[in-house]
């Protein structure tokens, strides 16, 4: 096996790192485990000592996507595998995973079913998420913010300075990967019941998850979210013309507005779409 990193961002989740960090080491003997420590008040970073696991240690929380990035910056293979430490996924999926990068993906993705789903609200979230994104995309995304996936380094770390500090970092990474006609495969797998609370508001963080996903969506794709709203300004231009016409005879400032706000909003797209070729551009 290619030189593997497998790297667990854990925010007070000393339970479940008890039993999780032994089962990665059984599964993956050759991995170098990297858990990254973000600001824990419990005994994260005893357990990883008594583990013989190497541990980063934040001061202070700066959230689960910044862990991310301190791990992939400071993991020493050509191949990352993320997981979450509150034990929902098993380290025996990493080679399922490991396998579908050999057949040329740069990225494979821990995709989960209905039954893995944390309750229905999330799973009807999630859904939403994962259409909206496909939408956005031109591809199949089959979950969009699974934190159980397998990438390349290389093709990973191009895209640290887009990935946020929260929890959205798999929303991003996902879409910029199918940006930059990197390969993306999902494969199925089952994800227990995590241990502890979750660090995750569901109401808060939805709006939030939907804010980054048209914010990813303007770096992506950016005509493909302008183009409709401007076709909306410009349809309801003309059906307000036609209703004051037949009522009144004439043109309202309300038709001319909207039918401006079509053309601002559509010109700002394709500014928005050469910003997107700049951000992606590389200079090898």
């Amino acid at each position: 096996m290619t030189r593997l990193s497998v790297i667990i961002p854990a925010k007070n989740e000393a339970a479940a790192l008890v039993e999780l960090l032994p089962r990665v080491r059984a599964v993956l003997p050759e991995a170098e485990i990297v858990v990254v420590d973000d600001g824990s008040t419990d005994d994260t970073r005893l357990i990883c000592t008594e583990a013989g696991v190497r541990c980063l240690s934040s001061p202070y929380s700066m959230g689960n996507g910044a862990a991310i990035k301190r791990g992939a910056r400071a993991a020493s293979g050509e191949v990352l595998a993320f997981m979450d430490g509150d034990g929902q996924h098993d380290p025996a999926d990493v080679r399922r995973l490991i396998a579908r990068l050999d057949e040329g993906f740069d990225m494979v993705v821990g995709a989960r079913d209905w039954g893995s789903q944390a309750g229905v609200g999330r799973g009807v979230a999630n859904t939403f998420y994962n259409w909206l994104a496909s939408r956005m995309t031109g591809h199949v995304v089959e979950d969009l913010t699974s934190g159980f996936r397998v990438v390349r380094a290389t093709r990973f770390r191009e895209f640290l300075h887009l990935l946020p500090n929260g929890f959205s970092y798999p929303t991003t990474s996902t879409m910029a990967f199918f940006r930059s006609a990197y390969g993306v495969a999902y494969e199925p797998i089952k994800a227990a019941q995590r241990v502890g609370k979750s660090h995750i508001k569901p109401f808060k963080d939805g709006i939030r998850f939907l804010l980054i996903i048209f914010k990813i969506a303007t770096l992506y794709s950016p005509l493909k979210l302008f183009a409709p709203v401007s076709f909306a300004f410009l349809l309801l231009g003309c059906l307000n013309y036609l209703y004051t016409y037949l009522s009144y005879g004439r043109l309202t400032n309300g038709s001319t507005l909207m039918w401006s706000a079509s053309v601002i909003v559509f010109l700002i797209g394709l500014i928005s779409e050469q910003i997107t070729a700049l951000t992606y551009r590389r200079d090898d």
